[in-house]
C-alpha cells in the first residue's frame, strides 16, 4: 500500500489531465473516476456528471486528481521528478509534456500544459554534479546552468574537461 499519495488540484480539467499524463506515461493507468452527481453539482457550480475525482497511476505511482475550481493553482514550490536513463528517455518525456502549451525552463525544469512543474533528469546527474571532484562537478553544474532540456552526453563532456 502507497503511505503518500500526491493530490494535484485541477480548477475543471482533471479529467483531460489524467488522459493525458496517462497516454505520456507507458506504465500507467485509470483506477477510478467519480463524477458530481445533482446534489455536489449545485453545491459546487460544477457540472453534473464531471469528474469530481480521479484516481491514476502513473510508473507505479498513485495519484489523485480533483476538478476542485480555479481557486489554487499549481507553482514551481512542488514538481515532479522523473528519472531517465537514456537521453532519448530525457527527449521523449520533455517533448510529450511541453507539448500544447507546456513550457521550458532551466536545468531540466518545465511546465506541461496544465501548469505542473516537472523536472526531467538523467540518473547519472548526481554523480556528474555531485561527484568527488569538486573541480569536475562544478564544470558539469556549470553546463546545466546553460541548458534548458539536459543534454546527458554535453553534462558528460564538461563534467570531463571536453
Amino acid at each position: 500500500m502507497q503511505k503518500i499519495i500526491p493530490f494535484l488540484w485541477f480548477d475543471d480539467n482533471a479529467e483531460e489531465a489524467v488522459n493525458f499524463y496517462t497516454s505520456v506515461f507507458k506504465n500507467s493507468k485509470i483506477l477510478s473516476l467519480s463524477r458530481y452527481n445533482d446534489e455536489f453539482a449545485k453545491a459546487t457550480g460544477k457540472p453534473a456528471g464531471s469528474v469530481m475525482v480521479a484516481e491514476f497511476e502513473l510508473e507505479g505511482q498513485k495519484f489523485t486528481a480533483l476538478n476542485g475550481g480555479p481557486i489554487f493553482k499549481f507553482n514551481e514550490s512542488i514538481s515532479l521528478s522523473v528519472s531517465c536513463e537514456t537521453q532519448e528517455e530525457v527527449d521523449y518525456f520533455w517533448e510529450r509534456l511541453t507539448a500544447d502549451g507546456g513550457q521550458e525552463s532551466q536545468c531540466g525544469w518545465l511546465k506541461d500544459k496544465f501548469g505542473l512543474s516537472w523536472q526531467i533528469t538523467p540518473k547519472i546527474i548526481g554523480e556528474l554534479v555531485g561527484g568527488k571532484d569538486p573541480v569536475k562537478a562544478g564544470r558539469a553544474a556549470q553546463a546545466m546552468f546553460k541548458m534548458k532540456k539536459l543534454d546527458i552526453q554535453a553534462l558528460k563532456d564538461a563534467y570531463e574537461g571536453k
